[in-house]
């Protein structure tokens, strides 16, 4: 059995890392580099760095921030915001990052999967999807969730993996920040649809809500990141329980 993993994500923001409610009302959360190193200790088995404004504001991810990062961790780490060319990604990998994620570059050019994945590898490119349920189904937004597409996210998830992305980061933007549990249904389905790893992210309010998403909704990994940047939920606390309840995790 593939072991589950836990990765604490951190938005960032001119620097600092952030955190919202469904995407709005940004709040400072901490130093982005202590924050790292405190949950590599904890037993974080990887952690996401996300530039929430970098396609916002046509800039790029900054790669002295994944430097300094690489310097004080050894747990695999990803990286993503306004990523949109091989270049950039070879200063992120050649900075220090594990993996890579793109999200709007790649539903406006969605040839950019592949190039990535025949220059550096599918297991480092990972596709991040912002979804919202509305109109009785699941749509792609882009550009932080600001920005809302045609595109229904069973068939961008399938078609993105198709052209070589190693692993999906879902975050349902219904459920981003609100501690009410993460979107299972949304979850289950491209778990089910694909043959990738999916990163479930959006709703982690309580250590139940893991076991759930783990259990019901096939997610090969739970990122969160407002319980664990204000202490709500402690990593070693939440792997001895999902351990407990018989998923196979990483101590």
């Amino acid at each position: 059995m593939i072991t589950k993993r836990i990765i604490p994500c951190l938005d960032i923001k001119d620097g600092r890392t952030v955190k919202g409610i469904n995407f709005e009302n940004i709040k400072d959360a901490g130093d982005p580099v202590e924050l790292a190193i405190k949950y590599a200790k904890q037993g974080a088995d990887e952690l996401v760095f996300l530039d929430i404004t970098a396609t916002n504001e046509k800039r790029k991810t900054l790669s002295e921030l994944v430097t300094r990062i690489a310097k004080h961790i050894n747990i695999p780490f990803t990286v993503g915001g306004g990523i949109s060319s091989v270049e950039d990604v070879s200063i992120l990998l050649n900075s220090g990052a594990d993996k890579i994620s793109v999200n709007t570059s790649a539903v406006k050019n969605p040839q950019l999967i592949k190039e990535l994945a025949n220059q550096f590898g599918s297991q480092c490119v990972v596709l991040a999807i912002d979804t919202k349920f509305e109109d009785n189904d699941w749509h792609v937004y882009l550009n932080g969730g600001r920005v809302k597409t045609d595109l229904k996210t069973i068939d961008w998830a399938k078609q993105a993996v198709a052209l070589g992305a190693g692993e999906l980061l879902l975050t349902s933007m219904n459920n981003d920040g609100t501690k009410d549990g993460y979107a299972i249904d949304i979850t289950k389905q491209i778990s089910e649809a694909v043959n990738v790893p999916v990163i479930a992210s959006g709703g982690a309010g309580t250590m139940q809500h893991f076991k759930e998403i783990f259990e019901n909704g096939k997610a090969d990994a739970a990122l969160a990141a407002s319980v664990f940047h204000y202490k709500e939920i402690a990593i070693p606390e939440l792997k001895k329980y999902l351990q407990e309840n018989n998923l196979e995790i990483r101590i």
